[in-house]
């Protein structure tokens, strides 16, 4: 069956109801993972899932996969899925997008009483939004074997909680090996979160990849002192020396258009008083460019500047390297079902090369994969007033279900 079309006021309804759990005053939601709120979220994905059938499994790193059997059980399963944990002022639809729409595919081949060849899963990632436990992705990239996977299950957060203890205490600890799983194929569908698609007057992005980045920690050490009676000449001034770098991590995404990006988004200051001079600062990089080669220059570039910028505000400087993930083409095959998918649907589509890391990416290095963009309000995201209309929402779904039944036959 060609063409087939999901049931919008059900993902809607799906949407809307998972927006519940965590919902914040001004529209959005906050669940972060690992937290009671992300298992109130996971625990009725399961419950629909197995209403439709589905068997549910858990890894050791928490993730979910519901399979719905195909007429051949010896091929692997053509996956979709995303994340449900959000920000912690996030919005209704990152992630749980591609979570909520996979579902929907789900009931909306049992409506069709379609038997496909292939087993189809719908996953749920673990801590993609990485605000609470850094790695971002951590899980997906144990999956992908980025990572070990005590590199993550031994991560603790601000107050000292590890992801291991708090994946037990929340009751997501699955016995299968982080891994293990198998994809044929995997599709993820997203809200775009920039205004690329919504400026073009596109219903669709076809993602052809997506932009590398770099995360660093910097620690700046000066010295604390009164702020009345230490002359400005003298002082070891850790804030003004961690602005002086603000400026040039901005600078290093400006000197690169139009994908380059330099980001400051997490400071740290200490003592934090008001009438002291802040002997030390915490804050974090994030640089971004989909082109290799670039992004490892920009990278250099930007550490010998702030390393030259610290010696001459006259406090010490360290720098950690978080993470790294390298830009990333999807595979061509994935790449296609999603065009011919969109094209049979006579939905107006662009190709784009996704700014923001996703689960996709990590998954990419053990399945072919690819990405479904719709365009979001204005391209905010990470904010409350991220938002969508449920016809864009039907419109992604509606490419996600054709470009699965391309492959899962």
């Amino acid at each position: 069956m060609r063409n087939l079309k999901v049931d919008s006021q059900r993902l809607w309804a799906s949407l809307m109801e998972m927006a519940e759990i965590g919902a914040l005053p001004h529209g959005g939601c906050g669940r972060l993972a690992l937290t009671d709120l992300d298992r109130e979220g996971r625990d009725p994905f399961v419950r629909w899932c197995e209403e439709e059938g589905c068997t549910v499994t858990v890894d050791s790193l928490g993730n979910i996969f519901a399979r719905r059997p195909g007429r051949d059980p010896s091929r692997k399963p053509v996956a979709t899925g995303s994340h449900l944990d959000t920000q912690p002022h996030g919005g209704k639809f990152d992630g749980v997008l591609g979570v909520l729409a996979g579902l929907e595919v789900l009931r909306s081949l049992n409506d069709a009483e379609i038997e496909t060849e292939a087993p189809v899963e719908v996953c749920v990632w673990t801590n993609e939004e990485g605000c609470r436990f850094t790695p971002s992705m951590g899980s997906s990239g144990v999956f992908g074997g980025l990572y070990a996977p005590e590199e993550v299950l031994e991560v603790r957060d601000v107050d000292g909680k590890s992801f291991g203890e708090e994946l037990s205490r929340i009751g997501y600890a699955g016995a299968e090996a982080c891994g293990d799983h198998v994809f044929e194929t995997f599709y993820e569908l997203h809200i775009e979160q920039g205004p690329i698609l919504e400026a073009a007057k596109k219903q669709v992005g076809i993602v052809t990849g997506v932009q590398g980045f770099r995360w660093y920690d910097v620690v700046l050490k000066g010295q604390d002192a009164h702020a009345g009676p230490t002359p400005m000449e003298v002082r070891r001034d850790a804030m003004l020396a961690a602005a002086h770098m603000v400026e040039l991590v901005i600078q290093a995404g400006r000197a690169r258009p139009p994908h380059g990006r330099g980001t400051v988004g997490h400071m740290r200051v200490l003592p934090n008083s008001r009438n002291t001079i802040p002997g030390e600062v915490h804050f974090t990089i994030d640089v971004r460019h989909p082109d290799p080669a670039v992004l490892d220059a920009m990278a250099a570039e930007l550490l010998q500047a702030i390393c030259r910028s610290a010696e001459q505000d006259s406090v010490d400087i360290e720098t950690t390297e978080v993470t790294h993930s390298a830009p990333i083409s999807f595979d061509e095959s994935c790449v296609a079902a999603v065009r011919s998918a969109v094209e049979r649907l006579g939905y107006a589509h662009m190709d784009v090369v996704s700014g923001a890391g996703h689960d996709a990416v990590n998954i990419s290095r053990v399945a072919p994969t690819s990405m479904i963009f719709i365009p979001c309000a204005n391209g905010l995201s990470h904010n409350e007033e991220e938002r969508i209309e449920p016809e864009q929402a039907e419109t992604g779904a509606n490419v996600l279900l054709n470009a699965i039944l391309d492959r899962a036959g």
